[in-house]
């Protein structure tokens, strides 16, 4: 497998902010052990002798921002602290009539093909979302999870209507662009070792544009 160049964000003694391209998986499967954001994060880290620990995922087919640790103090004081930690991101919508702000408050369970859906005996989720821009049937939504649910982001703006661009899993939006319109584009969050406040973005993509113009 040839290895890919990590879009670093950040890195120091201690954790790492990777910039995951759609299509790539974040971790390995039955099917695909190697071909994933984590192992080429734990072969660039190999070299320095460092090891690395995931602290959240991101679907294969979103892009955006991955935060991974270099040791288990690091690992354990981020992911006890995950309900602290701030991650936004922004997506291409799809429908007309969307309110320009909302909370998405529903229950989720999964299948044992892991497909997420509503269900009124599932794990509660909380979702926001404020609506930056509409074009036709095309929004340019910020979005922020406010629980840690598999699919979270897909299911409930599917739920409400308002499929993500490109969502061939929930809802079957269209996809002029043939890609899921779903970046994280800001992590938000206290250090672990240092305790600095830290805030780390990237823009939308531009590929973005041709649909809002």
């Amino acid at each position: 497998m040839k290895a890919i160049r990590l879009d670093i964000l950040f890195e120091d003694k201690h954790i790492l902010v990777v910039n995951k391209p759609a299509g790539l998986l974040t971790v390995g499967t039955e099917k695909e052990k190697d071909n994933t954001l984590y192992h080429q994060v734990y072969l660039y880290l190999k070299k320095k002798n460092q090891r690395v620990f995931l602290i959240h995922k991101l679907d294969k087919d979103a892009s955006g921002l991955v935060l991974f640790a270099k040791s288990e103090k690091a690992k354990m004081i981020l992911q006890d602290n995950m309900d602290k930690v701030i991650r936004k991101y922004y997506a291409i919508c799809y429908g007309n009539g969307m309110r320009n702000t909302g909370c998405i408050k529903v229950r989720l369970s999964e299948t044992k093909t892991l497909l997420t859906y509503v269900d009124d005996n599932g794990k509660e989720s909380t979702t926001l979302y404020h609506l930056i821009k509409n074009v036709g049937k095309y929004n340019l939504v910020e979005i922020e999870p406010l629980t840690s649910r598999r699919n979270q982001i897909r299911v409930s703006m599917n739920h409400i209507g308002f499929p993500i661009l490109g969502d061939k899993k929930y809802g079957k939006a269209p996809n002029p662009l043939r890609r899921l319109c779903l970046d994280a584009y800001l992590l938000e969050f206290n250090h672990p070792i240092t305790h600095e406040h830290k805030k780390i973005e990237i823009p939308y993509s531009k590929i973005y544009d041709n649909l809002l113009k």
